[in-house]
């Protein structure tokens, strides 16, 4: 069942295992605003998302080249469902993000992958999926969200990451099930937002959520149990 929280609570403290640091010039408390406009982002990430997918049948993935290396993000596939397609059709798909023809388009980045809160290099975004073994954006695997055995609700398309990366660059956070959790959080603090597969985007409070839970809902068809609300610090009404 669809479920969209949108939570809006300040200055929550990341799990150390996975947090961002912070700077020692560290920023006043983040708003309202600030947190409601990055939410407002990864709502518009994820519509473009499921707008792609329903017209292809699948979810966007990294462009490769002839010899399967990746050579563009995801992210550029999306422009065309964020009223974004005359830029889209200035890339160059059959070339790297930084050939001569792409790398100049860098800059024009749109909105939607801006930062919030944090200064970043020009081109930049922490908008990011995970890359590992059955995660959404494996490597060289193209599925649709219908293939999804977890359920959608339960699966994670895109977090505010730790490090920022050039949005058209296939740099996705790399995931390994015994390998420490990637840095999260790097626009507020530690706390971050969360794209669901269904669309709906949650805050992953990083003093309460559960790492072991968590886990889970980057694997998209483990087959596993998961606990959405303990993995990402959702406190249960009693």
């Amino acid at each position: 069942m669809t479920r969209i929280v949108l939570a809006l609570a300040l200055g929550f403290t990341a799990l150390a295992a996975f947090a961002a640091p912070i700077p020692k010039d560290k920023l006043p408390a983040p708003t309202e605003k600030q947190l409601e406009e990055s939410q407002n982002n990864l709502k518009q990430i994820g519509i473009a998302i499921h707008t792609y997918n329903d017209t292809y049948n699948a979810i966007p993935a990294n462009v490769v080249d002839k010899d399967g290396k990746a050579i563009l993000s995801w992210r550029v596939h999306l422009l065309p469902y964020m009223e974004e397609s005359g830029l889209y059709k200035e890339f160059k798909l059959d070339e790297p993000w930084d050939s001569k023809t792409n790398k100049p388009l860098i800059e024009k980045m749109p909105k939607e992958y801006q930062p919030i809160r944090v200064k970043a290099e020009k081109g930049h975004t922490f908008y990011r999926g995970f890359n590992g073994p059955d995660t959404v954006f494996e490597a060289g695997k193209e599925f649709s969200l219908v293939q999804v055995r977890d359920g959608t609700s339960n699966t994670i398309l895109v977090v505010e990451a730790g490090e920022s990366c050039v949005w058209t660059k296939p740099d996705d956070l790399p995931y390994n099930a015994k390998k420490p959790l990637p840095k999260l959080g790097g626009l507020f603090d530690g706390d971050f937002h969360v794209l669901m597969g269904d669309g709906s985007v949650m805050a992953g409070v990083g003093s309460k959520m559960d790492a072991d839970e968590f886990r889970k809902l980057i694997t998209k068809s483990d087959g596993m149990t998961q606990d959405t609300d303990l993995a990402l610090g959702i406190e249960k009404k009693k």
